[in-house]
């Protein structure tokens, strides 16, 4: 195994953490794309990449809400994630949510998304967060995210959201 280096986010990550995930969540949009048609997919994602670009930028730019680190390995960024401590899931002010969480496509199955909820899940113990909670896509394109997730110990409650173009 490579040796991986968790460390807190920096400014200066920025456009590497947004590029790596471009190119992780890939899979994800052509997968959307797949299951819901080119319709519907236009309609949820006239802008794609622009609005991907955009939710990572805010997300890793809002520190006061938002925890994000990074993983390293050979001082490349390998991957990135990022979490809300108090996010007010059901009320309760006890719970924490994984926001993002990507993994360069060169350095994935190697357990790096293991290795950053893992950490990040230590992190909301350490801040007296109770329960953690984290959404992903039930379409093919997500299942390596879900994989990751009930990994880490995660149990998932299935979902199921419906679109219809007009």
């Amino acid at each position: 195994m490579m040796h991986l280096h968790i460390r807190p986010f920096s400014p200066d990550d920025l456009e590497d953490v947004v590029q790596l995930s471009l190119l992780a969540w890939t899979p994800v949009y052509r997968s959307f794309e797949q299951v819901l048609g080119t319709k519907i997919y236009s309609l949820l994602f006239p802008d794609g990449e622009q609005a991907q670009r955009s939710v990572v930028e805010k997300i890793c730019l809002e520190h006061e809400k938002t925890l994000v680190w990074v993983a390293e390995c050979d001082e490349v960024i390998t991957g990135f994630i990022a979490c809300t401590l108090n996010s007010q899931e059901n009320g309760q002010d006890n719970t924490g949510e994984v926001e993002l969480l990507a993994v360069h496509p060169e350095y994935q199955n190697q357990g790096i998304g293991t290795e950053l909820n893992h950490f990040a899940l230590e992190k909301m113990k350490e801040s007296g967060i109770k329960l953690a909670v984290v959404a992903t896509g039930g379409d093919p394109g997500h299942a390596p995210a879900r994989r990751t997730y009930e990994k880490a110990g995660y149990t998932a409650l299935p979902n199921v959201r419906y679109y219809q173009a007009l």
